[in-house]
């Protein structure tokens, strides 16, 4: 199921929509009708193989749930499931490590998406409640000022201070350094969070996990 959810990932990233990674030749083709287009094949197959798998367990419970104690010949029929379970998971394992191996990421394409301001808007209503307004009003406050944006076709850092006290009279200048993008990512510092000081953390359990694998 997580090797699923990966290839999931990789084909939606991978997608003119988002643009943020490409996959190697060797793990892709093209489309059948369309020269321009470049399927990630290995992702959409490594997404496709988990209800493979989940269905041979399901067929296993069907076998088990109506045994009596001890063995049934019915037990007979966890080999071919069991078999097709183990090579196909080798098989996706193989592809995935050779497929992660040879991804290239975007890092333009990245950094242009999560400087989008309206991402910003959680860490704005933080901001009003840091400064005393309930979150549940500071909810309502962001987004009547989201809202309003687009209604306008502005952004939120287009909104002048006399506007925004029009929303709040707690929003000051520091409502302009919440919506760049390093402010919000590096604000997020809880465990697992995407400051970069939290991901590194990760990064190095990941390598120590391998590691104590390898051993």
């Amino acid at each position: 199921t997580n090797l699923s959810r990966l290839g999931a990932e990789i084909v939606l990233w991978s997608s003119e929509e988002f643009g943020f990674c490409e996959v190697e030749d060797d793990f892709a083709s093209t489309s059948s009708i369309m020269p321009q287009k470049k399927n990630p094949d290995a992702a959409e197959l490594l997404r496709a193989k988990a209800p493979r798998i989940v269905g041979n367990l399901t067929a296993l419970y069907g076998v088990l749930h109506g045994l009596p104690l001890t063995y049934n010949k019915d037990l007979q029929e966890d080999k071919e499931g069991l078999f097709d379970s183990v090579d196909t998971l080798e098989i996706c394992l193989e592809a995935a490590a050779e497929m992660l191996r040879n991804i290239s990421f975007n890092d333009s394409v990245m950094a242009e998406a999560s400087a989008d301001e309206f991402l910003a808007a959680t860490d704005l209503a933080d901001l009003l409640a840091k400064r005393g307004v309930p979150f549940r009003e500071a909810h309502n406050i962001v987004g009547t000022l989201v809202r309003s944006a687009i209604d306008q076709g502005k952004k939120l850092s287009e909104f002048d201070l006399d506007t925004l006290k029009k929303h709040s009279q707690h929003f000051d200048d520091e409502y302009y350094l919440v919506l760049g993008a390093k402010s919000g990512v590096e604000s997020k510092v809880s465990a697992g969070g995407t400051a970069k000081k939290r991901v590194s953390e990760q990064i190095s359990l990941a390598w120590e996990e391998l590691s104590r694998h390898k051993q």
